[in-house]
C-alpha cells in the first residue's frame, strides 16, 4: 500500500464532506443535543452477497439498501433486506468514491444493538464508514488511503476517542470489517485511539 494519503477533505460546520457525493438516506435521526461525537466505527459491506473468496463488486445495490430503494426480486435474499431501514455515514467504494449518505451531525442507523466500554446504543455517539468489501478479500489499496484523509477529517472536527471494528461492539452479531482490515492503515496521528481508547 501506499504511504500517500488521498487528497486532504474537510468536514463542514453541518457535518457534510467537501470530497464526498451525497446520497442522502432518510434512514437517520437527530443526536442528543449534549451528545459528544467521540467514535468511528469501521464496516465492509457488499450487495449482492458473493461465494467467500469472490473478488466482484460494483453496482448500485448498496446505495439503493440505504435509501430505501432496493429491488425485493432483485436477489433471494434482497426480500428481507428490503424491508431494514439502515445507513452509514459513509461508503468507500472499491474504486476509492467517497459517498455520504448522513451528516455527521446526525445519527446513522449503522451499529445496531451495541455496547462499548459500558455504553449502549453506539449510533448515539458514533460516525459509521462502510468498504465495499468482505470478510474473504483484501480491500484496496485506494480504499485505505480514502479512508487515511476521512479519518483526518473526522478528527480535526469531533473530539474522536474511539476507532473500533463493527465487530468489536456487536460481537455476537457482526464479524466486519474482518481478518483481511489492515488496522495499521492508520494515520499515525489516530493509532492511538486503538491503543489506548484517547488521543
Amino acid at each position: 500500500m501506499s504511504d500517500s494519503p488521498a487528497l486532504p477533505c474537510l468536514i463542514d460546520d453541518a457535518g457534510w464532506c467537501d470530497a464526498a457525493r451525497r446520497v442522502p438516506s432518510p434512514n437517520c435521526d437527530e443526536r442528543a443535543p449534549e451528545m459528544a461525537v467521540d467514535m468511528v466505527v469501521i464496516h465492509n459491506i457488499h450487495l449482492p452477497p458473493q461465494p467467500a473468496g469472490s473478488r466482484e463488486f460494483g453496482g448500485s445495490d448498496i446505495e439503493r439498501l440505504f435509501t430505501n430503494s432496493l429491488n425485493p426480486a432483485a436477489h433471494a435474499c434482497y426480500a428481507e433486506l428490503s424491508a431494514l431501514r439502515v445507513s452509514a455515514h459513509f461508503l468507500i467504494r472499491r474504486d476509492g468514491e467517497l459517498l455520504q449518505f448522513v451528516s455527521c451531525q446526525q445519527r446513522a442507523w449503522h451499529a445496531g444493538v451495541s455496547s462499548w466500554q459500558g455504553r449502549e446504543r453506539c449510533n448515539d455517539f458514533s460516525i459509521g464508514i462502510e468498504l465495499e468489501g468482505s470478510d474473504f478479500v483484501p480491500f484496496e489499496a485506494i480504499q485505505y488511503r480514502v479512508l487515511q484523509s476521512l479519518l483526518l477529517a473526522l478528527a480535526a472536527r469531533y473530539p474522536l476517542q474511539h476507532l473500533v471494528g463493527h465487530s468489536e461492539i456487536a460481537p455476537v452479531r457482526k464479524t466486519d470489517p474482518g481478518p483481511f482490515f489492515d488496522w495499521a492503515c492508520l494515520p499515525a496521528a489516530l493509532g492511538k485511539l486503538r491503543q489506548t481508547g484517547a488521543v
